[in-house]
């Protein structure tokens, strides 16, 4: 490209950008784009645009329309093809660039099965945090080698470990292995694992356990429902929450959408927090979207998505005083697989 500035701009996003020439044949694509067609070792510059779609012609009549136009164009529900074989599904920007066409790529999320790949968004979330990671990593290991002190070397090794498993769980997410690690999950046992991680924080809330002992073990993946859990409890502590309240429970005959599970694990964190803003309650779990100036809007919208993976669902619920949210999970997949 003509422009580093920018080049190195569109390399950071986690939006796919592509370039194309005026005989519209491939100037450039961003990391994201390429690793979301699997691209791999395959060099695409100077190959034609329809290389990235599943119907190759009639994009590229499409987009010669537009650059012969001369003006923005909106594509919605396109289908691009990755290097595998797989269709993804995406909504498009086009806009007439440096003589040929820039393409903005928004890849729609999809239904998720337990074996299939998070969508974008996660794979975004990850690249992002991967840096500062291993910058919180590094300084946790630099004090624990500097004190001498018992519990505060437990503090940072507490540290260390949390952000060995987000950069895990980031790496997992950014390459071809994905897709969740299916095994026996104790629910109670990462309630327990969440309460005693957020009792290092400077102001602990007071935690209340409602649990049915009868909850048997349920297939998942215990570090990405960890983070669902971790991002739901947060949230609550940044409405200002000092009471958590966790209750699980064993329900049968629950729908979630079209379906019906026979058995499912309900389970609630309550909290007493400042509760769900009104003018954001039907958009909750959309990204982007924060009751919080300092917020990312990506905690709830991913806990949503950990959720689906598994086969469940997340609702949450809020009057003054009171907000719940519940997690419904499948449990007889334990039984099934």
């Amino acid at each position: 490209m003509s422009d580093p500035a920018w080049q190195a701009w569109a390399q950071q996003l986690a939006t796919g950008i592509v370039l194309v020439d005026a005989r519209l044949r491939l100037r450039w694509l961003n990391p994201a784009l390429v690793e979301e067609l699997e691209l791999g070792v395959r060099h695409p510059l100077g190959q034609p645009l329809t290389l990235l779609f599943a119907d190759g012609d009639e994009a590229a009549a499409r987009a010669a329309r537009v650059l012969a136009a001369q003006r923005p164009a909106q594509w919605r529900a396109v289908s691009l093809a990755a290097a595998s074989g797989r269709e993804i599904r995406a909504d498009i920007a086009l806009q007439p660039f440096d003589g040929g066409l820039l393409l903005e790529v928004h890849v729609l999320a999809e239904p998720l099965a337990a074996s299939s790949p998070l969508s974008a968004t996660l794979r975004g979330f990850a690249h992002e945090v991967k840096n500062p990671l291993a910058g919180l990593r590094g300084a946790a290991q630099l004090l624990q080698r500097r004190v001498d002190n018992d519990d505060l070397q437990a503090l940072a090794g507490m540290i260390i470990d949390e952000a060995d498993r987000l950069g895990a769980l980031a790496n997992r997410l950014l390459h071809h292995d994905g897709a969740a690690r299916l095994g026996p999950v104790n629910i109670h046992q990462l309630l327990e694992r969440l309460a005693d991680l957020l009792q290092a924080e400077s102001a602990p809330p007071q935690w209340r356990h409602d649990y049915d002992p009868s909850v048997p073990d349920l297939r998942g993946d215990a570090d990405r429902l960890h983070q669902l859990l971790l991002n739901l409890a947060r949230n609550a502590l940044e409405a200002g929450a000092r009471t958590l309240t966790l209750r699980t429970r064993v329900e049968h005959g629950v729908r979630l959408g079209e379906r019906m599970l026979r058995t499912a694990l309900r389970l609630e964190l309550i909290d007493d927090g400042a509760g769900i803003p009104a003018g954001l309650r039907d958009s909750l779990f959309e990204p982007l979207v924060s009751g919080r100036a300092d917020g990312t809007g990506l905690g709830l919208a991913l806990s949503r998505e950990i959720a689906r993976e598994h086969g469940g669902e997340l609702r949450g619920a809020s009057r003054p005083g009171e907000t719940v949210f519940t997690l419904y999970l499948p449990l007889e997949r334990m039984h099934e697989h």
